[in-house]
């Protein structure tokens, strides 16, 4: 070989190597347990826990140039790109800590997982968490198709983890906020990017994440954030809060059920309904702007019906009426530039007394006993089933109360928590849907306490309407409303919509700046508020991790919102796996039909081999957790066996919707689960959830644990299987206390 050409690929040889990223001397930090070798220009690391093979933790991001490398025996300090950023990390036992501070703003990405480092399966925080395995192509669809995921409100809790046998690999982001990781293919594994936003806002707060070596437990991470919240002040027990809370003993071992029609009249309270299309077709000034009200069925109906009126007749004419009785109580007090909550609240009964005499020869002579599903008889049922412990949500808001506040104070005197649906999350302008009434905070609010984006235009709300705001600027307006309507209402709890969804933006408007952490921060002392303050046992959606500390219940951790934008599930009525129309009012179709979940949804959110209790491995005993409303126990005709184990296995309560024509139905059912799960759930609420395991390889017989050494063992399979001795029927679970006492419950699907 000619000299030149030796020289030239030594040159190129020796250019190769000096590239590879762990190919110099890079620093390493190591103790008994683990060594850590990293690459500071790439944040590439590679981990080697002792008596096991190493693992590539993260394979780096493109080279920054490297500046002012200190390193003491468990830290190293160094830049990037001439000070642009500053960096370090430190070795303390099992966790690797990691910080990243920018000198201005701007996004940077810091981790690259490849798709090596999923070892056997990853550990992921959707909704209550999951165990993806690696290879398993329904899942790697499914994660590759969500695109980016938001740390603070697409995962229930900032971490993720991998398993490789015999240890965990779990990454916490302790920073949070203005994180976005996204899932690439590297053939059958999943690689895992993050990057991290540095705003303007606040430009010198320092991203900083942990990753922490744990043991052969796929709830090693989720102990450890438990763990890193309560030593930093930001975990709060369950015990804690009921005593400021007292109110809040009520949640232990109750049932969740939401109430659909509670408007002001129900099909008993007319006597006489030949008397009511007389006076409805009347000159009364009161009857000619309810009819002016009505839709074009309904005043056919009112122009051609003759007595009797047959059933449709009669349902849509209620509704109709119904209708334009809380389309004139609200238009005393909408469209204006902000509510006079006195005259809110007021309102509603005032015009039931107006109605109550116009119309005295149509209907029953006492309005206090008006009503459909919100009334006496719904509560001398439950009572009389022997359902002693309810959250009671009113689905349509808090209208209902003002119009039977004496049935909600009767909930309330019987034991009940009586709360309405309230949002603040979203200011509607005066001329958008009328019906979502909480989200009517006035034109001030819509403009004056929008979130503005980074280009100067208002943050667009829920589903393109009005805008989302800053919590803080409402405040007022929700402290003065929700005072004014409990005091005239009655109510004992309340649900913030949106407010523990970890849903949280930066705001950008002039000399009222926001970033995702004040965000955050207004929603928990919006919570706390009510909780504290004003004693009501308050919760909200989700219970996302970041946005969790000031509520006591959270609706949409067991089961989150599934198939969102499906067209199959939302838009395709002749579909089977549609849900259902918002309508009607009295009884949605969307929260009462039942129907099967379409693939890869069933697989993924209810699959039992692959289903992991992460987050109540955090807040068991913290915060109590159940379905998102669309989801009710009973809506997924598909799942009902493994969704209602599951959320027995994780020590969670039912949530369920009740109209009138449907208490008959389904309190049996709600019944039947009530004697099994209530008096678990009054003395386990408050513990710990310690452990968790699979009993069987095929992963189908589980094991919970709890701080009081209370076990809780499914068995997910349809035939008997065999524990400790014990045989314990298909589709059933068993509780074991630790004086040797034995529960075992087995899931019906009817009716």
């Amino acid at each position: 070989m000619p000299p030149l050409h030796h020289c030239l690929r030594l040159a190129l040889l020796i250019g190769a190597v000096l590239l590879s990223p762990w190919a110099t001397a890079n620093p390493v930090l190591e103790n008994p347990l683990w060594r850590i070798e990293l690459d500071p220009a790439t944040l590439a690391i590679q981990v080697t826990p002792a008596q096991n093979p190493g693992v590539q933790a993260s394979a780096g991001v493109a080279a920054h140039a490297v500046s002012h490398l200190t390193q003491t025996a468990n830290r190293i300090d160094w830049q990037w790109d001439n000070g642009a950023w500053t960096l370090s990390a430190s070795l303390d036992q099992r966790d690797l800590s990691l910080s990243i501070t920018a000198r201005d703003p701007g996004e940077l990405r810091f981790l690259k997982q490849p798709g090596s480092a999923m070892g056997k399966g990853l550990i992921w925080p959707l909704a209550e968490g999951h165990y993806v395995p690696a290879g398993d192509a329904v899942w790697q669809g499914f994660l590759l198709d969500q695109g980016e995921f938001n740390t603070t409100q697409d995962l229930s809790l900032p971490l993720w983890g991998v398993d490789h046998g015999r240890f965990t690999l779990n990454w916490l982001l302790t920073n949070p906020y203005n994180n976005h990781l996204t899932f690439s293919a590297e053939g059958q594994t999943l690689a895992l990017a993050a990057r991290h936003q540095f705003t303007s806002l606040e430009p010198g707060t320092p991203l900083t994440f942990k990753l922490t070596l744990g043991d052969a437990d796929p709830l090693a991470g989720a102990k450890r954030y438990r763990q890193w919240l309560i030593d930093n002040g930001q975990y709060q027990s369950l015990s804690d809060k009921l005593l400021k809370t007292p109110e809040a003993k009520k949640l232990l071992g109750a049932s969740h059920v939401y109430l659909w029609g509670n408007d002001l009249l129900g099909p008993n309270d007319v006597r006489s309904w030949p008397a009511l299309l007389k006076l409805l077709r009347g000159n009364n000034a009161l009857a000619s702007e309810l009819r002016g009200s009505f839709d074009a069925e309904t005043r056919k109906i009112l122009t051609d019906a003759q007595p009797p009126l047959d059933r449709y007749q009669k349902t849509t004419l209620l509704r109709s009426l119904n209708g334009a009785l809380n389309t004139k109580a609200r238009s005393g007090w909408q469209a204006v530039a902000e509510p006079d909550m006195q005259r809110l609240v007021e309102g509603y009964g005032q015009l039931r007394t107006e109605l109550a005499s116009a119309f005295a020869e149509a209907l029953t002579g006492n309005p206090q006993r008006w009503g459909s599903t919100l009334s006496s008889s719904t509560f001398e049922q439950m009572k009389a089933a022997g359902l002693s412990r309810l959250w009671l949500g009113l689905g349509e808001g808090w209208e209902g109360g003002l119009w039977h506040p004496e049935a909600v104070r009767e909930g309330v005197a019987d034991g009940y928590l009586l709360a309405p649906y309230d949002s603040y999350e979203t200011a509607l302008t005066s001329s958008e849907n009328p019906d979502w009434t909480t989200a009517h905070l006035g034109f001030r609010a819509n403009r004056e306490c929008a979130i503005v984006l980074n280009g100067g235009a208002f943050k667009s709300g829920f589903q393109k309407s009005g805008h989302y705001t800053d919590p803080r600027c409402v405040r007022p307006l929700l402290e003065a409303r929700i005072k004014a309507v409990q005091a005239k209402a009655g109510f004992n709890s309340w649900f913030l919509d949106a407010y523990a969804t970890g849903m949280l933006f930066d705001s950008y408007r002039p000399n009222a700046t926001m970033t995702q952490a004040q965000n955050a921060e207004g929603n928990i002392d919006a919570s706390r508020w009510l909780n504290e303050t004003l004693k009501l046992p308050t919760g909200s959606e989700d219970g996302n991790a970041t946005t969790s500390l000031g509520v006591l219940f959270a609706h949409g951790m067991q089961t989150p919102v599934i198939g969102w934008g499906d067209p199959d599930m939302s838009k395709n009525p002749k579909s089977p796996y549609y849900l259902g129309r918002w309508f009607p009012n009295d009884q949605p179709q969307v929260f009462f039909k039942s129907v099967p979940l379409k693939e890869p949804y069933r697989t993924v959110h209810f699959a039992p081999q692959t289903r992991l209790p992460l987050y109540q491995a955090v807040f068991h005993g913290s915060v109590i957790t159940t379905h998102h409303w669309l989801f009710d126990s009973l809506k997924l005709s598909n799942v009902r066996a493994e969704n209602e184990l599951a959320q027995l296995l994780y020590n969670v309560p039912p949530l369920y919707h009740l109209s009138a024509d449907t208490v008959k139905q389904r309190l049996p059912v709600m019944v039947r689960q009530d004697a099994f799960f209530r008096p678990l759930h009054e003395r386990l609420a408050t513990e710990a959830m310690t452990d968790f395991r699979w009993l069987s390889e095929d992963r189908l017989l589980q094991q919970t644990t709890f701080a009081d050494g209370t076990r809780l063992v499914v068995n997910f399979d349809s035939g008997v299987r065999e524990v400790e001795g014990k045989r314990l029927a298909g589709q059933s679970i068993m509780a074991l206390d630790v004086k040797g006492g034995v529960v075992t419950y087995q899931v019906s699907l009817s009716p």
